[in-house]
């Protein structure tokens, strides 16, 4: 099965377009459609060939990992781990295993309100078709669901799912694990600033020619109602991302039906209608943007602050929270989300 549309890019790029400074550094940029998405890749270099070889062997890496782990492609290792669920261990690529280790990881840490095992019912959601499954279905499905069913065995690198049926979808981590990893590419061709776009998913290092920080714009997210960009942030050697309930979602009878699912229950998680965290890793700003989602305002922020990660979110009110960890770097444009009359 196929992914049909892209994810909204929730992260906006701002101003990342520069003069050239006094050494002649200057910014080079490209962007491709890869992991079902637009994937942009800034770098700053003195050397155009030099920009231009590193940034081509980011997007090898990139589509490399998107060929490991798509959940949609029958020739993916996730999809292999899923196939033999409840049969035997599955040996998968370093990467392939770094991911899955590190999802059990925040899995563990969030009390499972971010689970990489969502994956059976994940996969009933339509929201091109605007398709989602009855009651009846999800709690039948229920039981598949549950990180501690996943076994990993360092020593031989494979993934084990416990019982057939289960499966892993890796949508909620492998966006910043790849920015994450072509920051390291990046960073191996001897880039000394970039910054890497993976749809809502950005890391960052290094600045731009004049010595600033990158300028990340924060998606309004009813965008309709206003202006497209409710905020804006000043990051150096960081990972940013963004869940929200405008990225992939439907209207039925008077209610929103999005992606971000609550894995006890399997519905769509409530409570907040944006999240975006801020921290060191995007592997972690990936996946924790949708544990805090589901664990609600108070406690996701807990959270993730406990980790080391800050977080700026917007309630179902329309009203904006920013972790005191990152006020000084957050401008605000709109002082609150206009929700209209949605409740």
């Amino acid at each position: 099965m196929k992914r049909k549309g892209f994810y909204l890019i929730s992260l906006i790029l701002i101003i990342v377009l520069s003069g050239c400074s006094s050494n002649q550094e200057r910014i080079f940029k490209k962007s491709e459609i890869l992991m079902d998405t637009i994937v942009s890749i800034t770098v700053v270099s003195t050397s155009k060939e030099k920009a231009e070889a590193a940034i081509d062997r980011a997007f090898k890496e990139l589509k490399r990992l998107e060929g490991l782990l798509n959940f949609y492609s029958e020739e993916s290792e996730i999809a292999k781990i899923n196939r033999n669920a409840g049969m035997r261990p599955v040996k998968v690529s370093p990467e392939t295993y770094e991911v899955v280790d590190r999802a059990r990881t925040i899995s563990e840490k969030t009390g499972g309100a971010f689970d990489i095992t969502i994956g059976s019912i994940s996969v009933l959601y339509d929201f091109v078709r605007k398709k989602r499954p009855s009651l009846q279905k999800i709690q039948g499905l229920l039981p598949l669901v549950g990180y501690k069913k996943l076994v990993l065995n360092p020593e031989e690198r494979t993934v084990y799912l416990k019982e057939k049926g289960m499966k892993i979808d890796p949508g909620g981590i492998a966006k910043g694990y790849a920015a994450d990893r072509a920051v390291e590419i990046l960073k191996k061709a001897g880039i000394k600033a970039a910054l890497v776009a993976i749809a809502g998913d950005i890391r960052c290092y290094g600045t731009k020619p004049d010595g600033g920080d990158w300028i990340v714009g924060i998606q309004n997210p009813r965008a309709e109602k206003g202006e497209d960009v409710f905020a804006t942030i000043r990051l150096k050697d960081m990972a940013i991302s963004t869940s929200g309930d405008y990225q992939r979602f439907f209207i039925e009878n008077g209610k929103r039906y999005h992606h971000i699912l609550d894995p006890s229950t399997g519905l769509p998680a409530e409570g907040l209608i944006s999240v975006t965290v801020v921290g060191p890793l995007a592997t972690y700003t990936d996946s924790l943007a949708t544990a805090v989602f589901v664990k609600g305002l108070s406690e996701g922020q807990r959270l993730a602050e406990r980790m080391g990660y800050y977080i700026v979110a917007v309630d179902r009110a329309g009203n904006i929270h920013i972790s005191d960890g990152i006020k000084k770097k957050v401008s605000l444009i709109l002082d609150r989300i206009d929700v209209g009359s949605e409740q």
